[in-house]
């Protein structure tokens, strides 16, 4: 099974986090290819860059969908996954919707960290777009700012496991989701110090991507999620221009490095 792991972050050291993660549960019979956005912002923190990664992802995803089996969308707030499931035929997931489903699964409620206050508007539009709003117990951030971007959940490990505690015990909450892509493995190097289960996106994202490719679930021809019909596209890459056209000389760009 192949994988496509789209990163709609700029920034490579993330991408490369995202797969030693991600490696490390792997099953043996997956094989991840990673793809990095090549414009964009280093990292996704709000509503209106969200809008452009999502465009972006939508151009990676026609690009490099051909031989795929599922597509990860690896950033939290799951810039362009409505979209991308609208157009594409094979499961796609993203880190917030995956999450959270997860965590659904471990308990009534959930409690969300994450490393800035920014982001915290535009996880709650996550949190609503898949209903859930009655099953968040809320978003906690630290008071501390961070150095590096790269560096974040190991300047603010102590703030973040701290934050899970008090999400755990003051909130209520019976699962602990750590939000955003720089966050990913965190959960792993702190689950021992944290009372309840801790969720990581990526985990979450390719573990449901891996099992609806299992499914072998059909695209939609009907509803809410049947592909649109073909119109001319115009000042868009060749490949997703191409897609969107119904096209059958569509623009394959074989599988590049991270």
């Amino acid at each position: 099974m192949r994988i496509l792991l789209i990163n709609p972050n700029t920034s490579l050291a993330m991408t490369e986090r995202m797969v030693e993660s991600a490696t490390r549960s792997l099953a043996p019979d997956i094989e991840l290819v990673a793809m990095t956005a090549d414009r964009g912002m280093p990292y996704i923190a709000s509503r209106a860059e969200a809008l452009l990664a999502g465009a972006t992802t939508l151009e990676m995803i026609a690009q490099h969908h051909a031989g795929m089996d599922a597509v990860v969308i690896g950033a939290f707030g799951d810039p362009g996954l409505i979209a991308a499931r609208e157009l594409f035929d094979l499961p796609i997931t993203a880190m917030a919707e995956a999450a959270m489903l997860t965590a659904c699964m471990l308990g009534p409620r959930f409690g969300i960290v994450t490393f800035s206050p920014v982001m915290t508007a535009w996880y709650e539009d996550a949190v609503s777009l898949s209903g859930l709003n009655g099953r968040c117990a809320g978003i906690r951030v630290p008071d501390s700012g961070f150095g590096s971007i790269d560096r974040v959940q190991h300047e603010l490990e102590t703030e973040l496991t701290e934050l899970c505690c008090r999400a755990a015990v003051d909130d209520k909450a019976d699962a602990v989701i750590l939000a955003g892509a720089p966050l990913t493995g965190l959960a792993a190097r702190i689950a021992e110090r944290v009372p309840v289960p801790l969720v990581d996106p990526l985990d979450a994202a390719i573990g449901q991507a891996a099992l609806l490719a299992r499914l072998h679930t059909r695209p939609a021809r009907a509803g809410r999620f049947a592909r649109p019909g073909s119109k001319p596209a115009t000042g868009i890459t060749p490949a997703l221009a191409a897609w969107i056209e119904h096209r059958v000389d569509l623009i394959e760009v074989p599988p590049a490095e991270m």
